[in-house]
């Protein structure tokens, strides 16, 4: 299993190494993998995935090992970078067997810690924000 930094990260290279070589087939096939390339690319370039790092992505397993968590289930959490206990229950199966409250709450702030944030969201002025600075200006 890859996570969606290491498909970032690989499909990055590959993009660098094509760019270096100044290789550029035109087969059907070649089209059809760079479409799929590009398209990846900008999805995951969208995610919090294009902002993390090895040394994130270590720390953040590292801190996880307590949580007694699948692989796969850490794996959801790097990926998705949950923010509510629900989105924790989704991805952590029989979550409310296997963690309390607490525990998951820790989850969450661990997640807030070490992941970076979802770039569209950081640059997105809240409608709250918004409203004040209308109301203020009014």
């Amino acid at each position: 299993m890859l996570s969606n930094y290491e498909v970032f990260k690989l499909l990055t290279d590959l993009k660098e190494q094509k760019k270096d070589s100044g290789k550029n087939k035109h087969s059907a096939g070649q089209q059809n993998l760079n479409t799929i390339m590009y398209e990846t690319l900008k999805y995951l370039s969208k995610t919090p995935c294009s902002r993390q790092s090895p040394e994130i992505v270590k720390e953040f397993l590292t801190t996880m090992m307590p949580h007694k968590l699948t692989k796969a289930e850490k794996l959801q959490l790097l990926n998705h970078r949950p923010q509510t206990a629900v989105e924790i229950q989704l991805m952590v199966e029989e979550s409310e067997e296997r963690l309390s409250e607490e525990q998951i709450e820790e989850l969450i702030q661990t997640v807030a810690d070490i992941l970076p944030c979802d770039p569209e969201k950081e640059n997105a002025v809240p409608a709250d924000a918004e409203m004040d600075e209308a109301s203020e200006q009014s």
